[in-house]
């Protein structure tokens, strides 16, 4: 059933090219969907092999060890995609590995980016113009990687040629030495943009959060932002620092796999049942990303992020010390957020900062409170009532540098992209009007009115 296809055209690449094609393998039990991403890749420079199981995607990837880019089905009898490149990244590690799947599978995406490392995820039904730019992207990305192991391998061998000819040939060791500063800042460059992509997957997830719970609108990013800002004033150290962002960012992850109705009820209203399943959300938290060796500090977080300081928490017990100084910062961080978007409207600053105080000592840590109550009226500052007299809408087009957001901004499909409150600035501006590009809005911004 697999077969080849060679395509011809150069048009629409970015960066520089490799000097030859490269050969993308797609995977997919359904021949009209092979067929459909053929054609799409027509005028790319690639090579295309095709595979309707996970077995015979296998098979080919044994034959072929120089394929780029595998794109597969997460939904084929046998072998279910996320399996699928899991196995292919035992044989291509280098190869960039990317999931189709329907909307409703966040599952299917998250055991993708666990088991097999995915690259991206790629929603049913796809835009042709945007697929193909994923697309050009990875395959540079594994361009860069490729060029990335033979100018390491050609450091090694330059620098024991350098010590082998240093005393006779000083000179050429100072070129060539420069030569490697410069093939280093490239590593680094390629380090840089490859911690983006991390940090944007990051991102990504807490958007699906928020998605799947649509009443925590921006609760994770709140979170986070309060959780970075008392790490900062409380002097822990910059890894420490990204590890809390990142755990706040995702503490509720666990809530993912959820029944719909569970959602909904506030936990003094839920049956002993009921209960049970909800505090088991930070285990499955932990549990979903402990497969990313870079994420497992941030699990431990999200893990004890619900543990009080008298023992009382869950789902462990945990009681003092024993609850990691970043999972009580998150707890209280979690818990003014929520209060706060409760009664923002009405005196929600001394509403938080009472409840916080009386729980001190029982629920929170009191030596949390004075690097607390600073950042967190840092972050929550007071936003008018939104109301017809004090806002206005307006196009993308017409936003300037310096005007404020009445509302949060989402894109058509619901995801937030900015908080309400924002100032905005010319970078946040642009971000807005690509987005709206990409998955336009039904309305317009709203702003306060700035007089003159």
């Amino acid at each position: 059933m697999a077969e080849g296809l060679r395509n011809e055209g150069t048009t629409g690449w970015t960066g520089n090219l490799p000097e030859r094609s490269a050969r993308v393998l797609l995977v997919d039990d359904e021949p009209n969907i092979l067929r459909s991403l053929k054609r799409m890749l027509m005028e790319e420079p690639v090579d295309v092999l095709t595979a309707q199981s996970g077995e015979e995607g296998l098979t080919l990837l044994k034959h072929h060890p120089d394929i780029g880019l595998i794109i597969s089905d997460q939904r084929m009898p046998g072998m279910l995609g996320a399996e699928f490149l899991s196995k292919a990244k035992e044989i291509a590690p280098d190869a960039i590995r990317m999931i189709l799947t329907g909307h409703a599978d966040i599952q299917a995406a998250i055991d993708a980016i666990n088991m097999g490392e995915a690259y991206r995820y790629i929603s049913k039904p796809w835009k042709d113009e945007e697929l193909i730019q994923v697309i050009r992207d990875a395959l540079h990305r594994y361009a860069l990687i490729q060029e990335n192991k033979m100018l390491t391998e050609k450091i090694k061998q330059q620098n024991e040629e350098l010590n082998r000819w240093n005393d006779q040939l000083q000179y050429f060791v100072q070129e060539q030495t420069i030569e490697i500063q410069n093939k280093n800042k490239e590593l680094q460059s390629l380090n840089r943009k490859l911690r983006a992509n991390f940090d944007h997957t990051i991102q990504a997830f807490s958007e699906l959060i928020e998605l799947r719970d649509r009443r925590v609108k921006n609760h994770s990013k709140n979170v986070a932002e309060l959780s970075r800002k008392m790490a900062v004033k409380m002097g822990m150290g910059q890894e420490e620092v990204d590890t809390l962002y990142v755990a706040a960012l995702l503490h509720d992850i666990g809530k993912i796999g959820m029944p719909d109705a569970l959602l909904l009820i506030e936990c003094k209203d839920m049956t002993p049942e009921e209960l049970k399943e909800y505090q088991l959300h930070p285990i499955r938290g932990q549990t979903a990303i402990d497969k990313v060796e870079d994420l497992r500090n941030a699990g431990k977080l999200i893990r004890q992020h619900h543990e009080w300081l008298n023992g009382e928490g869950f789902p462990d017990g945990l009681r003092g010390d024993s609850i990691a100084l970043g999972a009580r910062i998150i707890a209280l961080a979690n818990f003014a957020d929520r209060l706060f978007t409760q009664f923002q409207e009405r005196n929600g600053q001394e509403v938080v900062l009472n409840q916080v105080r009386a729980g001190s000592g029982k629920r929170f840590d009191p030596h949390l409170l004075p690097c607390f109550e600073e950042a967190f009226k840092e972050t929550y500052k007071a936003i008018p009532v939104r109301s017809e007299a004090t806002e206005k809408e307006l196009l993308v087009s017409q936003l300037k540098v310096g005007m404020i957001l009445s509302r949060d901004v989402r894109s058509g499909t619901g995801l937030l992209l900015l908080s309400k409150g924002t100032e905005l600035s010319e970078k946040n501006i642009e971000s807005l009007k690509r987005y709206f590009q990409l998955d336009p809005s039904k309305g317009g911004v709203f702003v306060f009115n700035v007089k003159g």
